[in-house]
């Protein structure tokens, strides 16, 4: 998993163990990822939106989506096609392979090993997600996520902004033993500052724990928290809910959170590599259909109004040329 990771850990900066009268947060859901298609035809796991974990429970998170790890054979690869967003931002972070992204307003570019683009629809935007054409010809690993991230109603109409987040920006420190790397893309971590600027108060982290080893985190108590398997195995929360590839959590109240990996290596990076979220809840009504997220149905009407006469952009006509439009 060639996602961002120095070959010295000792090095890093280390975020001390919360204390021990900290409260640990305990596991309030367990969620296995049911697959889906999703684009013009690529295969995905998706933790939340479902029964167990929904908007409510995830907020400010609205989806998730995790694609591989796949190792794709020649002309196998797809993505997703021009298709328009409303009302939140979308978070691809790719750890093996590659992916193109436009968009209608003139941002975008190319996404592999360990970079993240941050894009904020807002207002409305069209984008399209492919893969490069190395990829499609040759074929090869590829392995990633794309989380969704709500805005209150009051900056749902801000104007779209594009962020690429280079691997190389981001911050990176080890745990306290130095058993552990943790990538944060967004947000704070014990005073340590993510390279993504975000529009509500939200965490991202991609962490890496060696066999057996125990990660113990301080964690803000104001926020949602939720966890989600990328590869490997292990336990999660003050109860030591057993966890493994493909399943999520959401965490109950507290300001620490512990997990702890598999004595017996999983997978091929043999740790486990989990993805911690953190956000400070809206607490807004949601209205979803397909690509727009608002807060009425009259405002889902709306959207789909705008993307139908042009206001959210139009595509480029050197990208209307290689790939049709897709509603999706």
């Amino acid at each position: 998993m060639p996602a961002v990771t120095p070959r010295q850990w000792t090095t890093l900066p280390t975020v001390k163990e919360p204390d021990q009268g900290d409260k640990e947060r305990a596991i309030l859901h367990l969620v296995t990822a049911p697959s889906l298609l999703e684009g013009a035809g690529f295969p995905v796991r998706r933790p939340w939106p479902t029964r167990e974990i929904g908007f409510r429970q995830a907020d400010p998170f609205l989806l998730l989506d995790h694609l591989g790890a796949v190792e794709y054979a020649p002309g196998e690869a797809k993505g997703a096609p021009w298709h328009p967003h409303r009302g939140f931002e979308t978070v691809t972070y790719i750890m093996d392979g590659a992916m193109e992204h436009h968009d209608s307003q003139g941002g975008g570019g190319m996404i592999r090993n360990g970079d993240t683009q941050w894009m904020t629809a807002g207002s409305g935007i069209l984008h399209d997600e492919m893969p490069p054409e190395e990829l499609v010809s040759h074929g090869g690993l590829f392995h990633g996520i794309q989380l969704w991230v709500n805005l209150p109603q009051k900056l749902k109409w801000t104007p779209p902004r594009y962020q690429s987040l280079e691997a190389s920006r981001v911050t990176l420190l080890a745990s306290e033993h130095g058993d552990a790397l943790l990538r944060v893309i967004a947000g704070n971590l014990a005073g340590y500052q993510g390279p993504g600027v975000t529009w509500i108060p939200v965490t991202v982290i991609h962490a890496s724990i060696e066999p057996g080893a125990r990660l113990r985190l301080p964690w803000p108590k104001q926020f949602n928290t939720l966890a989600y398997v990328l590869a490997g195995a292990g336990t999660v929360g003050s109860d030591a809910v057993l966890i493994h590839e493909g399943q999520g959590v959401q965490f109950g109240e507290g300001e620490a959170l512990t997990m702890t990996a598999s004595q017996t290596a999983e997978g091929p990076s043999q740790r486990l590599e989990i993805l911690l979220l953190g956000g400070e809840p809206i607490g807004e009504p949601i209205a979803s259909y397909g690509p727009f997220v608002m807060n009425s149905h009259a405002d889902i009407v709306q959207a789909f109004d705008d993307y139908k006469t042009g206001k959210m952009g139009s595509v480029p006509a050197v990208e209307l040329k290689k790939t049709p439009s897709a509603d999706d």
